[in-house]
């Protein structure tokens, strides 16, 4: 098993073995991090890496891990951000009957019921 050194923010230079580190990478933009546990002050670690080290480190025996955003995080993004107005506005929103039909842009289900006066 090899012996892999890394550097804790808190404690600096740690020794880890291959089972202790993770290296995970983003299969459609290809970016990479490693991850471990600081053996002396427990902190978890995460930090960005280049292909090399990525490579390095699973040729030393680091599992990897590839996995693929949501489809949400594609998604092209346009308009400002909501902002606390918006949160509260949308809130309001969800007080009022007939909410969903609104947000959805759909009709209200029918309930089957007439009321007084009306004909079917």
């Amino acid at each position: 098993m090899a012996i892999i050194r890394a550097s804790c923010p808190d404690c600096g230079d740690v020794e880890l073995t291959s089972r202790d580190v993770t290296v995970r990478v983003n299969s459609s933009t290809n970016e990479g991090s490693y991850a471990f546990q600081c053996p002396e002050c427990q902190l978890a670690v995460s930090k960005a890496a280049e292909p090399r080290i990525i490579d390095l480190l699973v040729s030393s025996g680091v599992e990897l891990y590839v996995w693929s955003p949501p489809a949400e995080l594609l998604e092209e993004r346009s308009g400002p951000p909501i902002c606390y107005d918006d949160l509260l506005e949308f809130h309001y929103e969800l007080q009022q009957d007939g909410w969903f039909e609104k947000v959805t842009g759909t009709s209200a289900p029918s309930t089957g019921m007439v009321a007084e006066g009306e004909e079917l």
